[in-house]
């Protein structure tokens, strides 16, 4: 089968496309044809920074968490999916495990769902690891109905899914991003845009809430803008967030009794940990996606497998508005 191998990390130009083995099935497995893979920050970092990541690829390796495509071969043990069901999952990429950037792939079982009926295979395949990494904080966070939600970062690729399925869960939502584009995307997506370069946190808070705080963030910037989402929280508020990797003073968080919950949403596939909870999250998404509550927005860009490296280049450029993808 054809595939898009690194054999070295670095930069983009890393990819080669090239024949290797179509993988075989295994127990608890499913073999899937591919039919899209989407890009996220996670792969080009894997890509870029290679062995300083404990869960990097095995070289020759290929990349490519994220997929939607075709059952077309199931292993022992596995149940609820036929031959020529059609899947998406985030499965693989990381250590010894064969990413999606590839004609065929296997897949745990328990790590996958069936495909949104009402979403293409491109639509589909943008939304396993941003649209988890979403649930599962704002579950966290403990999101209940009539409150109000702000998500930082929200024309991001897991920002413009939290603010679908923060609104989904009933809550008045607000999120921040760039003027034009970006704020335009976000009124689109039915929330309240805040310009963050053009108004202050202070301010903000003030106009939305009155000066008390917002209920739940959701940050899906991290790192300093943790500084905003502090700012901006209620007392006893709650923040998710998908980047803690930063030196924070937490003298704030204990004089307002915040809650911090850090969504970290590589461990299943990593520690081999409670995989099914990310299946049953994938059905959960499917069934909201079905209702009409959550669609992607897919990057007008395109590209093939052959252009992999091309795709990687677009996400880094920064330029991307919603999800990258590549059709197999």
């Amino acid at each position: 089968m054809k595939a898009a191998v690194i054999r070295q990390f670095g930069g983009t130009e890393v990819f080669e496309l090239a024949e290797i083995p179509k993988p075989e099935v295994k127990a608890g497995h499913v073999v899937v044809k591919i039919a899209a893979s989407s890009v996220n920050t996670i792969d080009m970092m894997l890509r870029e920074m290679g062995e300083a990541l404990p869960f990097h690829p095995q070289l020759p390796g290929v990349l490519g968490m994220d997929f939607a495509g075709t059952v077309e071969a199931i292993g022992d043990g596995v149940t609820g999916y036929a031959i020529g069901d059609e899947v998406f999952g985030c499965a693989g990429g990381l250590g010894d495990i064969q990413g999606s950037l590839a004609e065929y792939m296997v897949a745990d079982a328990e790590l996958i769902a069936h495909k949104p009926k009402n979403l293409s295979m491109r639509e589909a395949a943008a939304i396993p690891l941003v649209g988890i990494t979403a649930y599962e904080g704002l579950q966290r966070a403990g999101i209940t109905q009539n409150q109000k939600v702000l998500v930082h970062g929200g024309a991001g690729g897991v920002g413009h899914i939290a603010v679908q399925l923060a609104r989904h869960f009933g809550t008045e939502v607000f999120a921040t991003g760039a003027a034009g584009e970006q704020t335009d995307l976000i009124s689109n997506l039915g929330a309240t845009a805040i310009d963050f370069k053009a108004e202050s946190v202070a301010d903000y808070v003030e106009k939305y809430t009155s000066g008390t705080g917002f209920d739940l963030i959701f940050d899906s910037v991290g790192g300093a803008n943790l500084n905003n989402s502090i700012e901006a929280a209620k007392l006893n508020g709650q923040i998710a967030t998908t980047l803690a990797m930063h030196e924070q003073d937490l003298t704030m968080v204990h004089m307002k009794g915040l809650s911090l919950h850090v969504v970290f949403m590589l461990i299943p596939m990593i520690h081999n940990h409670n995989r099914s909870e990310h299946g049953r999250i994938l059905k959960e998404l499917a069934t909201i996606a079905e209702a009409g509550a959550l669609k992607p927005v897919l990057d007008n860009q395109a590209f093939t497998l052959q252009e992999a490296g091309k795709a990687h280049k677009r996400l880094a450029s920064g330029q991307a508005i919603g999800k990258v993808v590549v059709t197999i």
